[in-house]
């Protein structure tokens, strides 16, 4: 096989390839078939002494050296098996808890975000953060029940949180079941 010279230039069995390649193409319009013919057979036959190079323009976006791509998130895990089966126990203790029953979205969430940062700044490593599991069917919309029930795990997911949660699931009967979550503290960088 025949090794390509310079970026944009073909080797002499490239060239006679094309060319056959090119004989055999047919235009989308017959009355410019002459003059593509005749570009082709010139693209073919002229050897470029040394390749074109590109000329810069003003409109090309240049990326500063320095400049970093923003880090990727850190990824979330799961509790081990034998951490949660001591936390259900009460070998282990939850270092603090949260309820956020009766408040809205916003006020949760904020109130959320300032726990975790507190028990990361305290060295805890579990916390429990209660959402409840919803009010009755007769306040439910669409047959949803529990909207920070489905919030809270989308808010410990997002990348400006994982700086603070390692990992997050859903507590034993004991603690809340479905209506709370066991939250694994990151240790402080």
């Amino acid at each position: 096989m025949a090794r390509r010279g310079k970026k944009g230039t073909l080797s002499p069995e490239d060239r006679e390839l094309w060319g056959k390649v090119a004989k055999t193409l047919t235009p989308l319009h017959p009355d410019r078939a002459m003059e593509l013919k005749a570009d082709l057979e010139k693209i073919v036959a002229a050897e470029p002494a040394e390749p074109a190079k590109r000329p810069k323009t003003a409109t090309a976006i240049k990326s500063p050296a320095n400049a970093k791509a923003p880090p990727a998130p850190l990824p979330l895990h799961q509790l081990e098996h034998r951490y949660r089966r001591k936390l259900v126990r009460g070998v282990r203790a939850i270092d603090a808890r949260i309820d956020l029953h009766g408040l809205t979205q916003h006020q949760a969430h904020d109130r959320l975000r300032g726990f975790l940062h507190q028990a990361q700044a305290r060295s805890h490593k579990i916390v429990l953060v209660i959402t409840g599991k919803g009010s009755g069917d007769a306040r439910a919309y669409m047959d949803e029940r529990g909207v920070l029930r489905r919030m809270v795990p989308q808010w410990l997911s997002m990348p400006d949180m994982r700086s603070v949660v390692l990992g997050y699931e859903e507590a034993h009967a004991n603690h809340g079941g479905a209506g709370a979550l066991y939250v694994r503290i990151r240790k402080r960088r």
